[in-house]
């Protein structure tokens, strides 16, 4: 089968009716509104969610909690992580982002401090733990934030 074989099942899709065209058309007259109302009327019809003066599910339930829309979250990654890395490597977000460390950057990566860390990188991220940055300078690498 190829891409201009494809077609569609039978009754999978239906042409559009054209309503108010007159009484022999079947959908004439009041074009399939009934007679009045607010349905009827052009621009009729409620918004999503009005339930008719009722007090709508939205308001009924109790709120808990608040989101911070300014929160600013990082990819993690730990020393542990960083030790699959050859000694005098530079660790960059894009090189973490291909070895599949990283699979989104969201709003930076934060190198935390599980783990050990032997080898003498340079890494650049975005922030760093105070034990992480410990342990880069203890072997002997540096830690660059960007």
């Amino acid at each position: 089968m190829k891409l201009h074989e494809l077609t569609y099942t039978d009754g999978a899709r239906k042409s559009s009716f054209r309503v108010g065209r007159g009484h022999g058309s079947g959908a004439g007259k009041t074009a399939g509104k009934g007679h009045k109302g607010q349905n009827a009327r052009s621009g009729g019809g409620t918004r999503l969610g009005y339930e008719g003066g009722q007090t709508p599910l939205a308001r009924r339930l109790p709120k808990r909690g608040f989101t911070n829309f300014t929160r600013r979250e990082y990819a993690i990654i730990n020393l542990d992580q960083l030790e699959r890395f050859d000694d005098g490597a530079e660790v960059t977000p894009q090189l973490l982002k291909e070895c599949g460390l990283v699979k989104k950057e969201l709003n930076g990566i934060k190198v935390l401090g599980k783990g050990t860390l032997t080898k003498k990188l340079t890494v650049k991220a975005s922030k760093f733990s105070a034990s992480a940055l410990k342990a880069i300078t203890e072997a002997g690498g540096t830690a660059q934030e960007n």
